[in-house]
């Protein structure tokens, strides 16, 4: 006798609710058995292709949770969240050009007139890297939802961006109006501009703290907020008091050892001990721009964007990531206990770059020359050099003082966790200049450093020799201002739109007895000598 309709979907709900405990039990390999078995019972019911990718996504295997999700949606007729549960795998697995076609396709179809989904849309689009289509969807939502507090500050962000400061403190004027312990809103306001004796807002940040705040986060991100306005002043004692407190307030949020990121650095040093480059060109056209944050990387972006017709990928994780994933299947099929940085050596490093490749060229629209600016692929030289022999790498290289203090007054988002305490920061530094000059001594040659002060002291010079190179014909159009058409998709984004400037050139020798125990590292590991009196 056959079983009746209700009595099977009752059967695969029950197996969906195991499915899901497994899932939660962290038990991968028993919940892709379990979601093979239903999709082969069920092979058109989108619930259980819906738990099948689900599975097989936590088993680590992306390629077939797309092709689960897809054939879900398929069978349910275009199911919104199935759609949007496709394209949030597409982004993840770097299918770009893919993500955006759908993404537009949806925003103008089922997603249409929902604000929620437009809302999403976009910011899966902002990870894309384009904050210009991200806001188009994000005004779209704004027009039917009004002033949601945290749609507006998506919105200033992507407006901050693409360089519209004036409308993006409008929207976040409004937001604060709404909520006024959004202090990462806060900090977003005062970043947009120089604030001046006649425009700035440090009675009104000071009366916010007054009245406290419920999360320390926020807090801490109006703490920065203050530091930076009262700087801009040039009220400097004050701001480095406030900038105290707002690094330990933002440090007491943070759950972080620096010990084991320090010891990868160690590891990468002791395993990469020659020249890697095999010959060949691939990724010729690339330009990876590493060092410390805030140490003049966007400054060079901008000048290939202007005067190189060279595209800005950002700060992709894109090469990290790829390499992380290689590691962990080469070390599944190696003996246990085999160490990763051993792995590392043995990856197909040629895949690695073809990989590494198509994705990123899906985030420039398959531009030929283009711009990797994260700064932490300094770690990945070696590799890099071996999987894309082509591709040039420049290091910005900073006053070590300065460097570190324009570190430590930043507030950034879900990042560079060591710099909210002097000594973690100093430590970082010397391991990443250890690391930096060990490169240096097994590719000699292979790598162009740039240092900050002689890049803004005088931009035409250094921007000369970096075009020479990346093997580019120089343009002067290099040395002029950003327009509002470049998007950079970084903390910088206000400054690298200001004419080139020489003050921040010896800015954290005002500061160096508060600076002490950040300066006494830096010292002890022959970095920075004894500094005059001040």
């Amino acid at each position: 006798m056959t079983a009746s309709p209700h009595a099977d979907r009752h059967t695969l709900h029950a197996a969906l609710q195991s499915g899901i405990a497994l899932l939660q039990q962290n038990r991968f390999a028993d919940a892709v058995r379990l979601a093979d078995d239903l999709v082969a019972a069920h092979p058109d019911d989108p619930r259980s292709l819906d738990f099948a990718s689900e599975a097989h996504l936590a088993n680590d295997d992306p390629k077939q949770a797309l092709e689960l999700i897809g054939r879900a949606v398929a069978a349910s007729g275009g199911a919104l969240a199935l759609e949007l549960k496709r394209v949030q795998l597409l982004v993840r697995m770097r299918r770009r050009i893919e993500a955006r076609t759908t993404i537009a396709r949806l925003a103008a179809t089922a997603a249409a007139g929902d604000p929620r989904v437009l809302w999403q849309l976009g910011t899966l689009l902002a990870s894309c890297n384009d904050p210009a289509g991200a806001l188009r969807l994000f005004e779209r939502s704004h027009r039917v939802a009004g002033d949601v507090p945290r749609l507006l500050y998506d919105m200033a962000t992507a407006l901050f961006f693409t360089g519209r400061f004036d409308e993006a403190e409008r929207n976040l004027e409004t937001l604060l109006a709404q909520a006024p312990q959004a202090g990462h809103a806060l900090y977003l306001r005062a970043t947009l501009r120089r604030q001046t004796a006649e425009a700035n807002h440090v009675e009104d940040l000071r009366t916010r703290l007054t009245a406290g705040f419920g999360d320390r986060a926020e807090e801490a991100a109006c703490r920065y907020a203050l530091a930076k306005e009262l700087e801009d002043l040039g009220h400097h004692d004050d701001a480095f008091i406030a900038l105290e407190t707002a690094a330990a307030c933002k440090r007491s949020t943070l759950q972080y050892d620096l010990t084991g990121e320090i010891a990868t650095f160690d590891t990468i040093r002791a395993s990469f001990t020659g020249d890697p480059a095999p010959s060949g060109a691939a990724g010729e056209g690339t330009v990876f721009i590493v060092g410390m944050p805030r140490s003049g990387t966007t400054l060079v972006e901008r000048l290939l964007v202007n005067g190189a017709n060279a595209r800005s990928a950002g700060e992709l994780l894109d090469f990290g990531t790829l390499l992380g994933d290689a590691v962990r299947h080469r070390l599944s099929d190696m003996p246990p206990g085999t160490d990763a940085a051993a792995a590392a050596l043995t990856i197909d490093f040629a895949a690695l770059g073809r990989d590494y490749l198509e994705g990123a060229a899906q985030m420039v629209d398959g531009h030929t020359r283009f711009i990797d600016k994260m700064p932490v692929n300094f770690m990945y030289c070696g590799m890099i050099r071996r999987a894309l022999p082509g591709a040039r790498i420049i290091h910005l290289v900073r006053d070590p003082l300065d460097s570190c203090h324009a570190v430590y007054k930043t507030l950034f988002f879900n990042a560079y966790h060591f710099s909210y305490r002097q000594e973690e920061l100093a430590d970082y530094f010397i391991a990443y200049r250890r690391l930096m000059q060990h490169w240096h001594a097994v590719m000699p040659g292979a790598i162009l450093d740039v240092r900050y002060e002689d890049l803004v002291t005088d931009p035409e010079a250094q921007g000369r020799r970096i075009f020479d190179w990346c093997g580019w014909r120089w343009d002067a159009a290099a040395l002029g201002n950003a327009t509002t058409q470049t998007a950079f998709t970084t903390a910088s984004a206000a400054q690298v739109r200001e004419p080139v400037h020489t003050r921040s050139i010896g800015r954290a020798r005002r500061h160096a007895a508060a600076l002490q125990p950040l300066l006494s590292r830096l010292q002890a590991a022959g970095l920075v000598g004894d500094l005059p009196p001040p």
